[in-house]
């Protein structure tokens, strides 16, 4: 292929297409996730529906070139509704070979993959563990290869700055995207104010990456390009009018703990100890101090819980947050604030394997650790998100329910969730319903632990609050009177009294709905958490084809929605994707004695729609 030729391609030769699914890989240094990030703002604006995954490496700090530190950038975008990242890619953007090498087996048949040709290097290839070039052999015949020079062609765009090589190379990212702006017709203007306001202290850092996107977008126009690499439109989406943002997970979540904390009339105090992937939560909230929020940053995550739990016997509303490995060590005092019956909201970024395992890697983890893992009789209600604007409603929920209850809330997320976009329909704040807390001020008849007659919670009691003093701690409290207690039979009603309180939230939450099909269809198909999308999709693709499935998600995993149990036995079968080795499943046998089957993955990564579909399949067709 000729790299640089004067011809430019007519505009009827645009290819109106769907969906596409774009990634951008390199190193973890090469700007990965700030490209992907660019061209999610750009599909937003032009009005697609989109959902993004970003990929980070686990070893941020890897040596450059080699497989552990690949970072990528996954987007999926149409005119239709979009409902995951995507199954196989249409186009990989390819730094480098390591880059190459590790997401080549995601592209589909026949799609294309643009390479850095200058970054294939002998050096490289030997760390990327290629013996020989791929670019220059038939290893791949079965994909549109696009071998272009981005290295020396960025290098030439951004000469007349000054910038030494390294610096120059920098700005490759851009060079990348701008041709792939040019792919899908789409405006580079967005990009430009965002990078003259990013870069306004270092003006010529700024104009360098204008002048290396405006390159790869000419080249685009300009390079004779191979004739089946083709230039795309993909039109608006058809959604619900309103005023939209693209939001984030960790972004949805800080704004629905915001908004519920205004509407319980709290301050929020959020006391985190800093761990992957969970600490963007503490990053989002510390930029809200205008709204009263405190943030903490504990030096061990004990610490962050018992400050919380502080918080919240003080009057705020107490929060802590961490991902799967944090929470076990939190657990001790989750359960200090269960047997004191304070409100305590827990964010659990969910990441991949026990211990350390793969902290920037997705999986449904801890849903056992959520539901048992603690010492004794310490029931805890638990609720998922189950997409990226999921999130502000379930964070609303989990403090009307900490609030109103007087217990600790779990919510379950997931380092998918936290870290990948969609768009997000901005609410009216005036349609929220208020759920104000109120303490107890009047001191006749007090006792600490008389509860309340329909939600069994006990006061919530200021400090210093006049002739409301009162006793406090990890010991058994008497019933009532809240004093030190070792008496058996009281130990007994004080833990059927918490279970009961927690079970009978079952009746403060929405019978659990059939998202897609009907009830007593031969297959239901039971998620939880980030399975919404595929399995949505999944499931919807499937009765296209006339298979008889439905679609049950759950937001509310403890308690269980109250009709769960009558509207799952409606089905001849029932399926649970999860990303574990079946912790839902076993939930619903354990309760239900239900014969529920399980499909199973803990690679790290999403389900595909392909693998549920052929999971639907088989079980239909059998």
């Amino acid at each position: 292929m000729s790299e640089v030729a004067a011809i430019e391609r007519p505009e009827e030769d645009r290819q109106e297409i769907e969906s596409a699914v774009v990634r951008f890989a390199g190193d973890s240094g090469d700007g990965m996730q700030l490209t992907g990030s660019q061209f999610t703002m750009t599909a937003a604006i032009a009005g697609n529906d989109l959902a993004t995954f970003p990929d980070f490496p686990a070893e941020i700090r890897a040596p450059a070139g080699t497989t552990f530190g690949v970072s990528a950038f996954q987007i999926n975008f149409g005119a239709r509704k979009i409902m995951t990242s995507g199954d196989k890619l249409d186009v990989l953007v390819a730094m480098n070979p390591a880059a190459l090498v590790t997401n080549l087996e995601d592209v589909k048949p026949k799609g294309i993959v643009i390479a850095d040709s200058g970054a294939f290097t002998d050096r490289n290839l030997a760390k990327a563990g290629y013996d020989e070039n791929p670019l220059e052999n038939d290893s791949l015949e079965s994909y549109r290869l696009v071998k272009i020079d981005m290295s020396r062609l960025t290098v030439e765009a951004v000469k007349e700055f000054g910038l030494s090589n390294k610096e120059a190379l920098r700005s490759k990212n851009m060079w990348a995207l701008g041709l792939v702006y040019w792919m899908y017709g789409r405006k580079r203007q967005a990009s430009i104010d965002w990078l003259e306001t990013k870069f306004a202290k270092n003006p010529d850092v700024a104009k360098a990456n204008i002048a290396a996107l405006n390159a790869g977008h000419a080249f685009g126009e300009t390079a004779e390009m191979p004739a089946e690499l083709g230039t795309f439109d993909v039109e608006p989406a058809k959604i619900e009018t309103g005023l939209y943002r693209t939001i984030t997970g960790a972004e949805s979540v800080s704004l629905g703990l915001l908004a519920g904390s205004l509407l319980a009339n709290l301050k929020i105090a959020f006391c985190s100890y800093p761990i992957t992937p969970a600490s963007s939560l503490l990053h989002q909230l510390a930029r809200m101090k205008e709204f009263g929020v405190l943030t903490f940053q504990a030096e061990d995550e004990i610490a962050a819980a018992v400050a919380a739990i502080g918080a919240s016997y003080a009057g705020s509303l107490g929060i802590t947050s961490s991902s799967g490995p944090g929470i076990a060590l939190k657990m001790e005092a989750i359960g200090l604030a269960i047997a004191t019956e304070l409100p305590l909201v827990v964010i659990n970024s969910q990441r991949a394997g026990p211990s350390t395992g793969m902290p920037t890697k997705t999986e449904q983890s801890d849903l056992y650790q959520a539901v048992y893992g603690r010492n004794g009789d310490a029931p805890m209600p638990v609720i998922s998100v189950s997409t990226p604007s999921d999130g502000y409603e379930v964070a609303i929920e989990a403090v009307r329910i900490a609030t109103k209850y007087m217990t600790p809330v779990m919510v379950l997320t997931d380092g998918y969730i936290t870290n990948a976009s969609e768009p997000w329909r901005i609410p009216d704040a005036g349609d929220a319903e208020q759920f104000d807390v109120n303490f107890r001020t009047d001191p006749t008849d007090f006792q600490p632990f008389m509860r309340d007659n329909e939600t069994l919670a006990r006061p919530w009691v200021k400090p210093g609050t006049p002739n409301l003093m009162h006793r406090i701690g990890g010991i058994e409290r008497s019933y009532d009177s809240g004093h030190i207690s070792y008496d058996p039979d009281n130990h007994q009603k004080m833990t059927d009294v918490r279970a009961a309180k927690v079970l009978g939230i079952a009746n403060d939450i929405p019978e659990q709905q059939v998202d897609v099909g009907e009830a007593g269809a031969k297959l239901a198909v039971i998620g939880w958490g980030s399975t919404y999308g595929p399995i949505n999709r999944a499931v919807n693709n499937m009765r296209d084809e006339g298979y008889d499935v439905a679609q049950i998600h759950l937001r509310h995993i403890w308690p269980l929605p109250r009709n769960l149990r009558e509207l799952v036995g409606s089905f001849d079968q029932t399926l649970v994707p999860e990303m574990n080795n079946g912790q839902l499943r076993t939930l619903l046998r354990d309760q239900y004695l239900l014969p529920a089957e399980g499909l199973n993955k803990v690679n790290g990564k999403p389900f595909l729609i392909g693998e549920l579909e052929d999971a639907i399949r088989a079980r239909l067709e059998k």
